[in-house]
């Protein structure tokens, strides 16, 4: 049955309406805002019950028609998803293993990069070449990384000839793992930019040259980061898969989630729009504590990035929050730009009594400095005999502490592998995490990337000079 085609809106309002390819191929809408669903679709109970025993594949294809029907790519879907995970090394793609009574963990590092990002970008690669391909058209990809957003993208974009990547990744304050991950990727597409500064710097620059309109369209600049809707749309397909394999739709789920961009978590707010019942999301946090903080107080205030050991969410600017606001404020989106130009100029706002109470009925944060990411490590792995990597071991500590009705499933986003931190999960565990096959001679492979100021010029005179077009 074919569904009604679905329109995009931008979180600011000054965007036009778009449908699914050009929000794809646009990433980042005119106004500066995030392209979200112009209307959630709708889905019973019966609805994801009828999902129970699909493989990853399958289901991921149900769970996203609703969101690219009219696409190019509507027709075609379920093709595209088996491509996206045939290469995935668990054949559940996603598993679950437990932890404790109605304690799991979704691992989510069975793709090609080991992190979450897979799940995603390996799908949304192949939408990328899918709808270039019938329009004729090629694309600039300019992405911001903190860790493993990068190395994930470029392995989806790797050699494709419609498309030119550049990743700036804050120099010095990856792992060594994430960064050989990106910088050892030899193909012409690919270009790696160690920026001197801090993830959110990178993300600055990114949001920066999108929007310059002149240099947007004359490179004709796509995204990756999960500021791309598509990017949020894959991943909703997780909690769904993780959520059908507790007991849901028959009963209530939670998830914790450690979190820097907020896109992670944000996905799984769709899937609860959507008629999944989830009860409670838990935002862990590291040193790097601002979405607690705003949960806590109301009031989304910056402050110095600390580099911590798990450097994926050493973030002040967790830039898919605006998608929440968005929803939490009446979609109106006069006032989201109103507090976004704050933010933009004050490093700080305060969102409205209602709507933080709002997003408080399904959200709670709770943070985890290194000692404690450590401690739960090896506590972990004494108990279970299982090795998580640090942003894992946050997600888990904030799940723990939630004080969450014991009866309710809660389970863990594992988004990283172990062995991409293999220093901290050895510190903790006595234990050294082997890298898979795949990547054993990660450290003999040559390094390709190229160290720049953070300056807007310098990044855009390179993107201009090194992209084919």
């Amino acid at each position: 049955m074919e569904l009604p085609s679905l329109r995009y809106v931008s979180t600011r309002g000054r965007a036009p309406e778009l449908g699914f390819d050009d929000v794809l191929l646009a990433g980042l809408a005119t106004d500066g805002g995030l392209y979200v669903p112009a209307a959630w679709p709708q889905w019973s109970k019966d609805d994801f019950a009828k999902l129970a025993g699909l493989d990853y594949p399958t289901l991921a294809a149900r769970v996203m028609a609703p969101f690219v029907a009219g696409s190019v790519i509507a027709g075609d879907l379920e093709k595209l998803t088996r491509a996206a995970y045939a290469g995935f090394t668990h054949s559940a793609v996603a598993p679950l293993t437990q932890l404790g009574a109605n304690d799991w963990l979704v691992e989510l590092f069975h793709g090609p990069t080991l992190a979450f990002k897979d799940y995603a970008l390996q799908a949304v690669g192949l939408m990328f070449e899918d709808v270039l391909k019938a329009r004729g058209s090629r694309i600039t990809i300019v992405g911001a990384t903190s860790g493993d957003t990068g190395s994930a993208a470029i392995e989806a974009t790797k050699g494709r000839e419609a498309v030119d990547i550049f990743i700036l990744h804050p120099e010095g304050r990856t792992s060594d793992v994430q960064r050989r991950q990106m910088t050892t990727v030899d193909a012409a597409n690919v270009h790696n930019i160690a920026v001197k500064g801090t993830f959110d710097d990178c993300q600055d620059i990114v949001k920066a040259l999108f929007a310059d309109q002149a240099f947007r369209g004359e490179m004709n600049l796509s995204a990756v980061n999960s500021i791309n809707w598509a990017r949020i749309m894959a991943q909703v397909v997780y909690y769904v898969w993780a959520a059908l394999h507790v007991g849901a739709p028959a009963r209530a789920v939670a998830f914790s989630v450690p979190t820097g961009n907020f896109g992670n978590v944000f996905a799984g707010y769709v899937a609860q729009r959507m008629g999944l019942p989830i009860a409670k999301f838990i935002v862990g946090s590291n040193s790097n504590d601002i979405l607690t903080r705003y949960f806590e107080t109301g009031a989304m205030t910056t402050q110095g990035v600390v580099p911590t050991l798990s450097p994926s969410m050493d973030i002040q600017v967790s830039s898919n929050f605006e998608r929440l606001l968005f929803e939490c404020v009446g979609r109106d989106g006069a006032q989201v730009a109103r507090l976004m130009d704050g933010f933009k100029q004050s490093g700080g706002y305060s969102v409205p009594a209602a709507a933080h109470a709002e997003m408080t009925k399904l959200f709670v944060g709770h943070r985890l400095d290194d000692a404690g990411t450590k401690r739960v490590i090896g506590e972990i792995y004494r108990t279970t005999g299982e090795l998580i990597d640090p942003h894992t071991a946050v997600g888990v500590h904030a799940g723990r502490v939630a004080g969450l009705d014991p009866a309710i499933p809660r389970m863990t986003l594992a988004t990283a592998h172990p062995a991409k931190f293999p220093a901290a999960v050895q510190a903790a565990t006595g234990v050294y995490p082997p890298l898979p096959a795949s990547l054993t001679d990660l450290f003999e492979r040559k390094e390709r990337f190229t160290v720049l100021n953070n300056d807007l010029s310098e990044v855009k005179s390179f993107v201009r000079s090194h992209a084919r077009r």
